[in-house]
């Protein structure tokens, strides 16, 4: 499983996501020459964006392939938060690996 969190540049968490999804499967379809930023994800390391990285990873969130393989609240609530990590300064986007 992998958890996503908005955390401040200090390392203090600002959100959780609650999306508890199996990315070990999940992340079997994610096309990496297609969709670059979700391909970049490991189910058992860590991996930050930053406010811009957020800004391409929404774009792979549109698709409707992604929205399909990821679910719908899913692919919606990272989206919330890479907006919230794009409206603030000093804010990234944590994915966790277990």
């Amino acid at each position: 499983m992998i958890s996503i969190q908005v955390r401040e540049e200090t390392g203090d968490i600002v959100a959780h996501g609650s999306s508890q999804l199996d990315w070990m499967t999940t992340l079997q379809h994610v096309d990496a020459d297609r969709f670059p930023f979700l391909g970049s994800l490991l189910p058992y390391a860590d991996t930050m964006f930053n406010s811009r990285q957020t800004v391409r990873l929404r774009q792979e969130l549109a698709d409707r392939s992604v929205r399909e393989l990821l679910g719908q609240d899913t692919a919606a609530e990272i989206e919330a938060l890479c907006l919230q990590v794009e409206r603030t300064s000093h804010l990234y986007l944590w994915f966790l690996g277990d």
